[in-house]
Formats: structure tokens, sequence, C-alpha cells
């Protein structure tokens, strides 16, 4: 059985993962408490002792606004770390699944990127992540790198769809941008596409590489509320919203440039599992409902 470790068992993707991983091998899952991934020696002192076949990087600043301001903290885990576990890896013959992220384009297509697109980061945080993928692509032969987009779950940190179901509870009216487009990813899909890849990589090295992972359709940031507050509401959530209005990303300034249209094709993924990911909406109602159980509301 293959020794898997996981890092970063706190984010969305690595709470999931945590459930997902042990169907195809051990895993031993550590969080910032026990590995500080700003220090590049620690990660390689530690990858070396556990001596684990595969190694799950679901661990990132993802901080998006102020990576501007914590650049340094954001490359050291974005960029510094991926390449130190990459190293660690290639020393002793591991695999790498590194987790990245839509913001290593710029944004500027009309049509769903590919693997093969150049990349152009608009910001610290997308550069930060180009960088991971670079760290890991050069230093560890056996390697994946897994892209996925507009990360929501029940576990985890604080995403969009939390946060328009607590304004939503609070608020009568809201705002929200509705002229950036992507493909909403319940962090459990991704968790179970990785659990999918892994082995067949194990069985093929050819399977290395690149692939790109959301949920499938597509939808802009409005769209997403609009159907959280409709899902929500029909499950019996309190939603004291009634209206939402679209404005642009002009009317709602960020310090971080964010990408208009980020959707990933996913046909590599597709062919590769044989399986096409599940429609956008009906995750997220099916993470609405899971979060409604374990929840408060």
């Amino acid at each position: 059985m293959s020794k898997i470790l996981l890092i970063g068992i706190t984010g969305q993707i690595g709470q999931e993962l945590q459930q997902t991983l042990p169907s195809i091998g051990e895993v031993i899952g550590v969080g910032r408490q026990s590995l500080d991934l700003s220090q590049p020696e620690q990660i390689q002192e530690r990858i070396a002792e556990i001596k684990p076949n595969v190694i799950v990087n679901a661990a990132a600043y993802t901080a998006v606004d102020k990576s501007e301001s914590e650049s340094d903290l954001a490359m050291a885990i974005n960029a510094t770390a991926p390449k130190a576990i990459a190293v660690a890896a290639q020393n002793i013959g591991a695999t790498v699944l590194h987790i990245s992220t839509d913001y290593v384009f710029n944004g500027h297509n009309h049509t769903p990127y590919q693997e093969r697109d150049p990349t152009d980061p608009l910001g610290v945080y997308g550069k930060s992540k180009l960088l991971g993928e670079i760290g890991v692509r050069e230093n560890c032969d056996r390697h994946l790198i897994l892209r996925t987009a507009w990360v929501y779950g029940s576990k985890g940190h604080g995403n969009f769809v939390k946060t328009m179901l607590r304004l939503g509870s609070e608020r009568t009216e809201l705002k929200v941008v509705a002229d950036q487009i992507g493909s909403p990813s319940w962090s459990y899909d991704i968790a179970l596409a990785i659990t999918q890849l892994l082995p067949k990589s194990w069985a093929d090295e050819n399977i290395n590489g690149i692939y790109h992972f959301t949920n499938s359709g597509v939808a802009s940031w409005y769209d997403l509320a609009l159907a959280t507050f409709d899902e929500a509401k029909q499950l019996g959530f309190p939603v004291k919203v009634k209206q939402v209005i679209p404005i642009t990303t002009a009317e709602f300034p960020t310090p971080t440039q964010r990408p208009a249209y980020s959707v990933l094709a996913k046909t590599k993924i597709t062919e590769t599992l044989g399986i096409h990911p599940p429609y956008w909406r009906d995750s997220l109602r099916k993470m609405l409902s899971e979060w409604k159980s374990i929840s408060n509301y």
C-alpha cells in the first residue's frame, strides 16, 4: 500500500482529501502546527524522515488580495515550499501532486484555457503559484499539477458560498460582480478527482504533467450568488436578501486584478479518468445540503 504524505490538512481541499485518500493508501497528514512551510530545510527533513511514496501538496497561501502586501510570505509558501517538496520527493523517488490555480492565466481568453496555453499571471498570488508549478515541474520527474478554480466547500475556511450565506442572512440587498466568468468547484469533487488520478499515474508514468479540473459548466459570481440563495431557500436556510444587483469589476475594486475569464478546459482529465466532472449547480446543492447538516443553520 502506498504511503501518502498530505501537506495542508486544514484547508478546504485538504480536509476533503483526508476523507478520500485513505481508499488508495496510508495517509500521513501534516498541517501548520507540525510543518512550517516557510522553512525549506524543515520540509526536506520531514519528507526524508517520513519517506512517503506520494506527496500531495494541498497547502497554499490563498489570501489573494493580502498577497500584494505580504508578497514575501506568499512567495515562501506558494513558490519556495513546492520547490523544496519536489526536491525532497525526487531524492526518495516519490510522486508529487501539487494543486495550482486559474490565476496563472491573465483571463483575456474567450475559450477555455488548455493545459498548454501560455501563462501570464496578473498579481503576486498568481505569480507565486506559477513559480510553485515551475519548481515542481523542474525538480521532480514524477509530478502531477492540478489546476482548479473558484473553490468552495463546507469544510475549511471561508469561501464565496459561505460568505453569501452569511451576508444573505443579514442584508436585504447585495451587489455582486457579474463580469468575471469561471467554473465554481466543490472541494469534495476536486479531492475525488485527485484520488482517482493518482493510481492512474502510478500505473502509467505518461500520465504525469499538468491537468485542469473544475466542475462542469460556467457562471459569473453573480450567477453563483443567485444559485446559492435559490438552493439555500429550498433547504431552509435563513435567507433575508430580496435583491441581488449585478455590478462590474470596476465598481468593486480590489488590490489584486482578477482574471475576467477563468474557465479551464477539462478534456484531458475527462479522457484520463473516463468520467465528466459533475455540473457545478448539482455540486453546489450537495455542498449546501452537507453544510446545513453540520452547521447551526
